[in-house]
């Protein structure tokens, strides 16, 4: 198995789109493609993820959903609620012992226990029967156009377009809004520095990316994870709200 963690250094950090203008509504779209793929080729992308770059349209669904996130605003009562928490307790505590060898390997390589893992594959993509159907080159290339985000996934298109060069991705790859894919939902910048095993559609793999991800982040064998416990900071790296973050920690404390 090798690492998708070998390309990272394909990839390098980019500015805030650089000379490609930044836009707000689709008008502007096709010329800042123009501009990007200019800038993409003098950074040495290959006329592959050109092909697929030009390729890509303004993916006004991911616009929208970017727009209203309202959930992270709920209460975590409210969030779990919304989010089907005791549903995924439930199915996460048969799928534990059902995958049991695979949790016990992981652990013993990344130190992190079934609990978290699960909790993060039933909330991203309620155990990978809820993967998005959106184009992931469309929804990262028009989020890194627009505005309001646009040095985060200005970083993300680069590794985007690195995965397609490779031949990880391609032009009709397809995942959810914001251009995340796999059972756990990894965006290309995170593939690039902790995907392992090959294909994130498989579950094995997906899961001992996402045991290396919070590995990384600093999570220590054998210590807690909720709130004010030295795990919880890896958790917060997987998501930036706090309700979210909660919720994971709540479902998998459950689960284990």
């Amino acid at each position: 198995m090798v690492p998708f963690a070998a390309l990272v250094s394909l990839v390098g950090t980019a500015t805030a789109a650089g000379a490609a203008q930044c836009g707000n509504s689709a008008g502007g779209f096709e010329a800042w493609k123009q501009e990007f793929a200019s800038e993409a080729r003098a950074r040495g992308v290959g006329p592959t993820a050109i092909s697929a770059l030009m390729s890509t349209h303004y993916a006004t669904a991911t616009i929208a959903a970017d727009r209203g996130q309202h959930s992270f605003r709920l209460s975590l009562d409210q969030f779990l609620a919304k989010r089907g928490g005791a549903a995924i307790v439930s199915r996460g505590r048969s799928l534990k012992q059902s995958h049991s060898a695979m949790f016990a390997s992981i652990e013993q390589r990344y130190g992190v226990p079934p609990g978290p893992l699960i909790a993060i594959w039933g909330m991203e993509t309620a155990f990978g029967s809820q993967r998005g159907n959106q184009n992931t080159l469309s929804a990262v290339a028009t989020l890194a156009y627009d505005c309001r985000r646009s040095a985060f996934f200005t970083d993300q298109l680069y590794a985007a377009l690195t995965l397609v060069d490779r031949g990880i991705l391609t032009a009709s790859t397809r995942g959810s809004m914001h251009g995340e894919i796999g059972q756990t939902q990894f965006m290309p910048k995170n593939i690039l520095n902790y995907g392992v095993g090959g294909n994130l559609d498989v579950t094995a793999n997906a899961l001992a990316s996402t045991a290396n991800f919070l590995k990384a982040h600093g999570w220590r064998a054998g210590a807690g994870y909720q709130p004010g416990e030295a795990n919880f900071a890896a958790i917060q790296a997987w998501n930036a709200a706090s309700v979210y973050q909660r919720a994971i920690a709540h479902i998998a404390s459950q689960i284990d």
